[in-house]
């Protein structure tokens, strides 16, 4: 069962990373400096990233009128919860009763 606890701990410092990252783009667009692609920032989204990205645009109020993130964000992130519900109930690492 400690794998589980791997893939857990990968999430959670990828959601860090995400979150920074949209930190990091908000900070850049305040100074005028060269900005992170929104191409890039959804794909963080998409693989896996969605509660960084999500928490980063609440936090950060980052992209928050893009309707592309304020929609798209969202949906991410219920994607994400969808592909981590189909792990664990088709993974043969979890005991069945």
């Amino acid at each position: 069962m400690k794998e589980i606890w791997y893939i857990a701990i990968a999430l959670v410092i990828w959601n860090l990373i995400v979150f920074v990252v949209y930190g990091l783009d908000k900070r850049k667009a305040k100074r005028g400096d060269w900005r992170i692609s929104e191409k890039a920032l959804l794909l963080m989204a998409a693989f896996m990233g969605g509660t960084g990205a999500l928490f980063g645009m609440r936090i950060f109020r980052h992209k928050t009128k893009h309707l592309k993130f304020k929609i798209g964000v969202p949906l991410l992130l219920v994607l994400n919860i969808a592909v981590i519900v189909l792990f664990v109930m088709f993974n043969p690492i979890f005991p069945r009763q």
